[in-house]
């Protein structure tokens, strides 16, 4: 079983070619001490009827995600390097739908559109019935916090904070992540914005823990800073991992580009499982 690892931004991905991997392969190999680690896994490309190639994501615990940004920057490094494709946009399928990237600089920046940004309550989905879900409340062990939820193919929920930090993401994203308004779980952002064209943010990533970065995550944060009239269209993304930068169109589609790096690639011996 050959691999390929990179990293966007600190947050790892292990690239595997398509194959049948079950539950505990995948814990296994992103598990960093047992495993060569990751915050994921993509596993492909594979055939697709709708767009030029497929991909399966997969969360450290081995569930399967609908999408992830920086996950697909990686791939679309991937298939830049394996000549699957050139300087030409292409199109992935996920299962939080279709997205258009293009490999630019030499490999160096990869741009993913990522999609519409919806707050509908139905669509995230959120319990409560359907409704913009914008700056309500929530009560998470002894803290109330302001929040809001989008969707970028995949579930989040923005808590807005003025000092967002690794501890207060490690305490609270878990309780966020599993909390019964949100059936499918779902990703957790604390977001700080800075001013009209920047924010922070620190990420719990649902399935994953507590992440470097974020591709989606940073999409549906800056999405939610624009949305309530706090940050432009055009909006760089600080994470403890890096900068990204994400563009909105007025219909909130959303653009992400940044760095990707190559970290190594080889095989996994037997032994391991």
């Amino acid at each position: 079983m050959i691999f390929f690892k990179y990293h966007a931004l600190g947050n790892d991905y292990v690239v595997i070619p398509p194959i049948e991997l079950d539950t505990f392969q995948i814990q296994r190999i992103c598990q960093r001490n047992y495993g060569i680690g990751a915050d994921g896994i993509l596993l492909g490309p594979f055939e697709s009827q709708t767009c030029d190639f497929r991909l399966r994501i997969f969360n450290p615990d081995g569930s399967e995600a609908e999408k992830s940004g920086n996950g697909l920057r990686i791939f679309s490094r991937f298939l830049w390097e394996e000549g699957f494709v050139q300087d030409e946009p292409f199109t992935v399928e996920t299962l939080g739908g279709a997205v258009t990237c293009q490999v630019g600089e030499g490999g160096k920046t990869v741009t993913v559109e990522m999609g519409q940004v919806s707050f509908d309550g139905s669509k995230i989905p959120v319990r409560g019935g359907a409704r913009e879900v914008l700056r309500e409340r929530m009560q998470i062990g002894d803290r109330e916090f302001e929040f809001c939820a989008a969707t970028v193919g995949n579930p989040h929920c923005i808590v807005l904070c003025n000092d967002p930090t690794p501890e207060l993401a490690r305490r609270y994203g878990p309780l966020i992540e599993t909390d019964a308004r949100f059936p499918n779980r779902t990703n957790v952002q604390f977001m700080q914005v800075i001013d009209r064209e920047n924010i922070r943010i620190e990420i719990w990533e649902r399935g994953a823990g507590y992440t470097l970065a974020s591709g989606s995550s940073s999409a549906a944060a800056a999405a939610t800073a624009h949305k309530l009239g706090l940050c432009n269209a055009n909006v760089t993304v600080h994470m403890p991992g890096g900068e990204i930068e994400i563009s909105l169109s007025p219909d909130f589609f959303a653009t992400i580009e940044g760095p990707v790096t190559r970290i190594c690639s080889g095989s996994f011996d037997r032994e391991m499982f």
